[in-house]
């Protein structure tokens, strides 16, 4: 066989993710938060971008290019508050600036029946003309500064809001007045930093010792120290000790009530007459002993509380109209407002010379256009997602959650259009306001039980919990409910399910099996 070279033609298609692509990707699975970090981020970077506000642009303004994305109502112009002589705000202001704040020194010396020089000793000799400047710049200040504060833009009120006393802090308080030894406070330092949020000691004594280069027993007398501190229980390393602490707090630790610590997984299992035995106490004793338990708290730590929580911003409404049908509609709130200054870049780009600028300018504008339309194809891609997910789960809206219907990426993407990717990227980190709740829209995804007793119509797996902690719920301590039981009464309602599904839908909600229910049912009453 011959080897020669040749040339040849081949016909191929491929799918090339371009950066634009890439881009519009990316922002379809952002949340509103990282979406609004995003566009403040574009913001910066691009020179073409604004912030678009509600107000109308004023005349002189640049004209702006409007985008669809602006779903922001009509404001009309709020003016200036005015004077009872038709001044405005400002002008009032500054007659009131020259009239009373602007006296020469001789009149305020007048006045105050004393010199300038002994009552401002560290500014003396200050003329009439040095002090009416001074007033007019401070009037100036104050101007802009009663400008800015009516506008809300002046300040964050949040900065003057006192900061919440944390645990760390608390704990080094009462470190610097009980421990006085350098080496004792590194120590101490190393095993706050070691806590939890519940206020557990996550290290173990030897692990602290070697790595501070210390003895261990040190660091034990330093730990029993910290274990007085309040509130009491902190610095406890399981949860029998953090109990006892607090007991010993008290003083309520005795040796029954260590016996009872000992046992707890007695306790959690409701074996009241184990428990007899091995604390030694009667019925009435074990009963109170266990009440004073109850009344310690298990997480000292929570009270001091964690990272401040974030509201849930939904990104879609849902309320029912007039006529009984869903009306939807996107937030507006979260929904950036971007304009492209298209003014600016005509003028820019007239004085632009070098091949370098142009092509600069260029790609801005190509970039900001990008970004608006990708936030518009966002927002209706949401809205129309949105409504086909409203339309299949109509049945929860009117009757709730027994009404779920099973539902999964491939019937919404079929319905809409669009790829089962595409449905999962719009339905992450995204939050549905309805009459019921605000609920992701991953929750209104749920698998189906696949056979039903008669061939009706299939129930979703959510709707079956649901149905599953109901008669949980309302079974009486004489009439526990076994998983058989339970099987048996869904077959009578048209559910076909196996026991063991019934098992892991129960461990899934943290329900205790139904022996572990008749102890606990019968030690309340």
């Amino acid at each position: 066989m011959a080897l020669s070279p040749k040339l040849e033609m081949r016909h191929s298609q491929s799918l090339i993710m371009t950066p634009q692509l890439m881009q519009a990707i990316k922002l379809l699975q952002l949340s509103n938060l990282d979406l609004t970090a995003y566009v403040d981020a574009e913001l910066e970077r691009n020179p073409l971008l604004e912030k678009g506000t509600s107000e109308g642009d004023g005349p002189g303004e640049p004209v702006h290019e409007a985008t669809d994305n602006d779903f922001s109502g009509d404001g009309s112009d709020i003016g200036s508050p005015s004077d009872s002589d038709g001044g405005t705000f400002e002008s009032s202001a500054e007659d009131w600036l020259q009239k009373d704040l602007q006296p020469g020194s001789e009149q305020i010396a007048g006045n105050m029946d004393a010199d300038l020089g002994n009552v401002f000793p560290d500014d003396p000799g200050i003329s009439a003309n040095e002090s009416n400047t001074r007033l007019t710049s401070e009037g100036d200040a104050f101007k802009s500064s009663s400008t800015s504060s009516s506008s809300g833009e002046g300040y964050n009120l949040e900065a003057f809001v006192a900061q919440d006393e944390t645990l760390t802090g608390m704990l080094e308080e009462q470190m610097h007045l009980v421990i006085s030894d350098p080496v004792d406070k590194i120590i101490a330092q190393h095993l706050i930093n070691s806590l939890d949020e519940s206020g557990y000691l996550l290290i173990d004594m030897e692990e602290a010792a070697e790595l501070l280069g210390v003895e261990e027993a040190r660091v034990e007398a330093v730990l029993v120290i910290l274990q007085t501190f309040e509130p009491a229980g902190m610095f406890a390393r399981s949860l029998a000790e953090c109990l006892g602490l607090q007991l010993k707090d008290r003083n309520r630790f005795d040796p029954a009530m260590e016996a009872l610590l000992d046992n707890l997984e007695l306790l959690g299992r409701y074996e009241y007459a184990a428990l007899r035995r091995v604390c030694g106490v009667d019925e009435e004793d074990l009963e109170e002993m266990i009440a004073e338990i109850k009344a310690l708290d298990p997480r000292p730590g929570r009270m001091f509380g964690g990272a401040p929580l974030q509201p849930m911003v939904p990104d879609v409404l849902v309320r029912q109209a007039s006529d009984g049908s869903w009306a939807i509609e996107l937030n507006a709130d979260t929904l950036p407002k971007v304009l492209v200054n298209q003014t600016y870049y005509a003028r820019v780009a007239t004085t632009a010379r070098k091949e370098g600028e142009k092509e600069y300018l260029t790609d801005c504008l190509q970039t900001a256009n990008w970004l608006v339309k990708s936030l518009d194809q966002r927002a209706k891609t949401i809205l129309k997602v949105s409504s086909e997910i409203v339309r299949q789960q109509d049945g929860f809206l009117t009757y709730g959650i027994a009404h779920l219907r099973p539902l999964n990426l491939k019937t919404v993407a079929d319905a809409v259009g669009m790829h089962e990717s595409t449905i999962s990227r719009v339905t992450s980190n995204k939050y549905m306001m309805t009459p019921r709740g605000i609920f992701e829209l991953k929750y209104f995804f749920s698998s189906a039980i696949s056979a039903t007793v008669g061939g009706g119509d299939a129930h979703s797996a959510e709707s079956v919990r649901h149905r599953i902690r109901q008669m949980i719920d309302g079974e009486s301590s004489d009439a526990i409910l076994s998983d058989d039981t339970i099987v048996k009464i869904l077959k009578e309602d048209g559910v076909d399910i196996a026991r063991r599904t019934v098992a892991k839908y129960r461990e899934a909600m943290h329900i205790p099996s139904s022996v572990q229910r008749r102890r606990e049912k019968r030690a309340r009453r």
